[in-house]
């Protein structure tokens, strides 16, 4: 799953570890997320999208392609 946590993270001028504490996990899980080698929790996006006052979905891309033919 695509995200724009560095995006959002940079305008904020918020380092990793500052958002991994105001959110509640390490440092590690933020830097996973954001190297896309990690997909966040529901509870976990929630509190991201809360601290970043955005919606889910503009946080999270999902990479698949759910067009109907």
């Amino acid at each position: 799953m695509k995200n724009e946590i560095v995006v959002y993270r940079e305008q904020e001028e918020v380092t990793q570890e500052e958002l991994a504490e105001a959110v509640g996990v390490s440092r590690q899980t933020i830097n996973a997320i954001e190297r896309n080698r990690y997909n966040p929790s529901l509870e976990l996006a929630f509190k991201l999208s809360t601290y970043f006052s955005c919606q889910i979905e503009d946080l999270f891309k999902p990479d698949i392609d759910v067009s109907r033919d």
